[in-house]
C-alpha cells in the first residue's frame, strides 16, 4: 500500500518532531517515520543528556505547543555560567546582570523534551506518527520522492532527514560530511551533592579531563565527564560506591560528597558537518546536517533554528505552488542554514581543541584567554547574548 503526503520526516527525535510540527503549522501534511516502538517513542527513558535551552529555543517550543507539555518541576533556570581551566581558580563568569532577565536559559532533560514534542505532534490531525518503521530506500524523483520502508511505501514531495549525525538518509543521498573525531567519549549522569549549586553551570577544563556540572532542580547536578573512551568504559562499569568516590575526587569536592542518582550513559565525541544540506526533494536537519561538539551547548538549539528556517522557506513556496519540495526553497534553506552554522561549527571545534589539550602551549594560552576575557566586558556581553539567544524572540 502506498501512502501519499506532502512531507516525510525520517527520524522521530526532538528535531524531527519539531520539524513535523513546524511544517504542519505551515499547512503541510506530514508523516514521521521512527525506528523505535511506540512505547519507547511516546515515553522515552532518561538518556543522561540535559539540554540548555536558549530563549529562542523556548519560543520555538512554545510555538510548537510543546512547552506546556513539559512539567515545570523539571525545568531548571540557569542563572550563571562559569568557565575554569586547570588549577587556575579565576572563573570566566557569564550572567544576566543588567539585562532584566531571570535566566541565561533553562536546563531540561532530553527525554522530557522528546516526550513533550511527541505529545504535541500526536494532537495534530495532519501529522501521522509511524513507529517501529525502518527505511529501506529513498528514490528522489522529479515530481516526488518514494520512501520504501518496512511497512510499505510513501510518496512525498519532500523528504527530511532527521536521523542523527551518522544519518543513513544522508548516506543514501550520496551526501558526504566532514567528520571531526575528538578521540574522546563523554559520560553523562545525574549526581546528588551536599552543597547547593545556586543554579550555576560549571565548565572546567582540568588536566586530563573536561568536566561540566549542569544544575538541575534540587540538590543535584548533571555530570558531563570527557575522557578517553577506555576510561569512560571503565567508569561505566565501576561499582556505585567507588564511582561516587572517584567523581567526588575528580570534581575537587567543590559541591561536597557526590552520589549517583541515575543511570550512566556514554557518547562518542564527533563533530559532523554535511557537505550539502539539501538534494532533490530532500533536506537535512539537526545533527544530520550539523552535529556540534557539546562544549558550547549549541547543538539542539541550532537544530531547532534550522528546522524553523526550513519550514519558513518551504511554507512560502507551498502557499504559492503547493509543492513542499520546491528546489528554490530548498536552496534558500541551504544558504541560510550554512550562514548560521559554518563559522560556529569551525569556532566550536577550535575552542574544543584549545581547551582539551594539556601540552604546551595550550595550558598557558587557556589561562591567559580566561583572564583577559573576564576583564573585557564587550566580549562577555557578546558571549552572554550568544548564550541567551534572545534576538527576534516574541
Amino acid at each position: 500500500m502506498t501512502h501519499i503526503t506532502d512531507a516525510v520526516v525520517i527520524g522521530g527525535g526532538p528535531v524531527g518532531l519539531a520539524t513535523a510540527l513546524s511544517l504542519e503549522k505551515a499547512g503541510l501534511s506530514v508523516t514521521v517515520l521512527e525506528r523505535s516502538p511506540l512505547p519507547a517513542w511516546e515515553e522515552p527513558s532518561f538518556d543522561g543528556r540535559e539540554i540548555a535551552l536558549t530563549h529562542y529555543s523556548k519560543r520555538i517550543l512554545k510555538e510548537c505547543e510543546a512547552w506546556d507539555h513539559i512539567p515545570q518541576s523539571v525545568i531548571c533556570p540557569l542563572r550563571e555560567a562559569h568557565v575554569e581551566t586547570g588549577s587556575f581558580r579565576h572563573p570566566l563568569t557569564f550572567d544576566t546582570n543588567g539585562r532584566g532577565e531571570e535566566a541565561l536559559g533553562w536546563l531540561v532533560s532530553n527525554n522530557h523534551i522528546r516526550r513533550a514534542l511527541f505529545a504535541a505532534a500526536s494532537e495534530k490531525e495532519r501529522i501521522h506518527l509511524q513507529p517501529h518503521t525502518s527505511v529501506e530506500t529513498v528514490r528522489q524523483g522529479q515530481d516526488y520522492a518514494a520512501v520504501h520502508h518496512s511497512g510499505g511505501q510513501i510518496k512525498a514531495r519532500l523528504v527530511v532527514g532527521a536521523d542523527g549525525r551518522f544519518s543513513p538518509t544522508r548516506r543514501r543521498a550520496g551526501i558526504g560530511a566532514i567528520v571531526h573525531d575528538f578521540h574522546k567519549s563523554m559520560l553523562v549522569c545525574r549526581m546528588a551533592h551536599e552543597s547547593p549549586h545556586h543554579n550555576i553551570a560549571l565548565q572546567w577544563f582540568d588536566e586530563g579531563q573536561t568536566i561540566a556540572l549542569l544544575p538541575v532542580n534540587g540538590m543535584a547536578s548533571s555530570l558531563v565527564l570527557t575522557l578517553p573512551a577506555d576510561e569512560i568504559q571503565r567508569l561505566l562499569a565501576t561499582p556505585r560506591d567507588e564511582f561516587n568516590a572517584e567523581i567526588t575526587r575528580r570534581v575537587g569536592a567543590r559541591l561536597g560528597q557526590m552520589r549517583l542518582v541515575s543511570t550512566r550513559h556514554a557518547y562518542p565525541l564527533k563533530g559532523v558537518y554535511a557537505h550539502r544540506f539539501t538534494g532533490r526533494r530532500l533536506a537535512l536537519v539537526g545533527d544530520a546536517a550539523v552535529g556540534m561538539h557539546p562544549i558550547t551547548a549549541h547543538g539542539f538549539n541550532l537544530g531547532l533554528k534550522g528546522q524553523e528556517t526550513l519550514a519558513q522557506c518551504i511554507g512560502k513556496a507551498f502557499n504559492i505552488q503547493a509543492d513542499a519540495g520546491n528546489a528554490q526553497a530548498l536552496r534558500q534553506y541551504e544558504r541560510q542554514h550554512r550562514r548560521a552554522t559554518a563559522l560556529l561549527f569551525a569556532g566550536t571545534n577550535g575552542i574544543a581543541s584549545l581547551y582539551t589539550h594539556d601540552a604546551l602551549p595550550f595550558k598557558p594560552i587557556r589561562q591567559a584567554c580566561i583572564r583577559l576575557a573576564d576583564r573585557f566586558t564587550p566580549f562577555k556581553q557578546a558571549v552572554t547574548t550568544l548564550l541567551m539567544d534572545k534576538k527576534t524572540t516574541a
